[in-house]
């Protein structure tokens, strides 16, 4: 499958999506949140998918939300927002519903809501220079994307919300601990290090997978017992 935003490339098993608007700096727009939308349900659709592997083309891995296109249209800005994180938000709740684990190689800048989206993955690697920013506070708006899930369940609350509110930009080491990243990778190694942990996964119990992605979602709102 291959669109104005990214394209999915399929090897066996493994399914990579790879963001392709490199020129833009990879943006989330309408057309990337119907894309993304789109892919997420054909992706969890297909069974035959047991592991997904997210990278970038560019320089920057994502500069987040199209801010440009905020400017121009303040009067119609909220019925604007509405559209885009409609799609978006339904293509990231599926591709953390499905069996297949996600993994994601990150280069670069990764901000706003591409940083929620790519804190939902289950395994993150980083190269030395990457960077996760916030972006919201900058530019007067609450953060989306499901980021106030997907950074608490790795960051823990306090931390995410720092991070949110006082705009922080974090480097690979300070992602890393901070458990925004998995792993820190030589650049020249990362594209190799992350199709060797997704091929490993996609040779492992997918319907368990699935499960244990699952349980994890619900871990901090659910009681013990509904848990277990």
């Amino acid at each position: 499958m291959e669109f104005s935003s990214m394209r999915v490339e399929r090897d066996g098993a493994l399914a990579r999506l790879i963001f392709t608007q490199a020129k833009r700096g990879n943006p989330i727009d309408g057309d990337f949140c119907a894309q993304f939308c789109d892919v997420a349900n054909a992706l969890s659709h297909d069974t035959s998918i047991r592991a997904v592997l997210v990278s970038a083309e560019g320089k920057a891995f994502s500069y987040g939300g199209d801010v440009s296109q905020f400017l121009g249209t303040l009067d119609t800005l909220p019925l604007m927002i509405k559209r885009w994180t409609s799609d978006l938000h339904a293509g990231i709740a599926r591709m953390m519903r499905m069996d297949a684990p996600v993994v994601a190689a990150v280069h670069g800048m990764c901000a706003g809501g591409m940083a929620a989206v790519i804190a939902g993955a289950d395994i993150i690697l980083v190269e030395p220079d990457a960077k996760f920013h916030a972006a919201y506070a900058g530019i007067g708006y609450c953060n989306d994307a499901g980021s106030s899930i997907t950074l608490t369940q790795r960051m823990g609350m306090a931390r995410a919300k720092r991070y949110i509110m006082m705009n922080e930009t974090l480097d690979a080491d300070a992602a890393l601990a901070a458990g925004l990243a998995d792993e820190i990778v030589p650049a020249d190694q990362l594209a190799t290090h992350a199709e060797k942990i997704a091929r490993k996964l996609a040779s492992g119990p997918t319907k368990a997978y699935g499960e244990i992605r699952r349980l994890f979602a619900s871990a901090l709102d659910q009681p013990l017992d509904t848990q277990m």
